[in-house]
């Protein structure tokens, strides 16, 4: 950086620059917005960040984040219905609320099974989830993991241990509504053709 630049501010450069999509020019020019609109975006972001990190905290049931021990999905009885959305982490969970057609609950994994990063059962929250379908009578688990080889490694682990106790189902996958063939990959080509479905 450049020694015209002060050090809090190349600080801040330097932190924004860790986000996700933003490299160094990128985290600059969102600095230097924020320092012009330091009034009115600058202060009120800094102290929702502040409020934020001295609140926030993963649920004790699910893994979701919020502001309580136990998050709002899990803590309304009306979507204890039975059925139970397993999803590698949070952004996928909101996805799925975002596309309002899931009214069940459900269990974030904290990643996938990966044995060249370590990461085993005991890593993620897969003993917790094989708790809860007993104790919250589960009799159906729905297993929302990416396409990506750790993923469906680990819905195969999942769905030995699940084993008989209750229904297991998965996402359905190919042809992403107006998508076009000749813009999909094979992989996603060959899981649509088998996953044909009589019309």
């Amino acid at each position: 950086m450049s020694t015209q630049v002060s050090p809090d501010i190349d600080a801040l450069i330097t932190l924004m620059a860790k986000l996700p999509g933003l490299g160094p020019r990128s985290a600059r020019r969102a600095v230097l917005h924020l320092i012009s609109k330091r009034t009115h975006l600058m202060a009120p972001l800094a102290q929702s960040m502040s409020e934020v990190a001295a609140t926030v905290r993963e649920c004790l049931m699910c893994g979701n984040i919020g502001t309580g021990e136990i998050c709002d999905i899990c803590s309304d009885d009306r979507r204890a219905n039975g059925e139970i959305c397993i999803v590698e982490n949070v952004s996928d969970l909101w996805a799925m609320e975002r596309a309002m057609v899931f009214r069940g609950r459900y269990h974030v994994l904290g990643g996938t099974l990966s044995a060249l990063d370590d990461i085993g059962p005991e890593q993620l929250r897969i003993p917790k989830l094989l708790d809860r379908i007993t104790t919250e009578s589960i009799t159906e688990v729905i297993l929302a993991l990416n396409a990506t080889i750790d993923g469906q490694t680990t819905a195969h682990y999942i769905a030995d241990e699940v084993g008989e106790r209750c229904m297991i189902s998965s996402l359905a996958q190919g042809v992403p509504i107006g998508g076009e063939l000749d813009y999909l990959d094979d992989g996603t080509i060959t899981a649509a053709l088998n996953a044909r479905k009589r019309i």
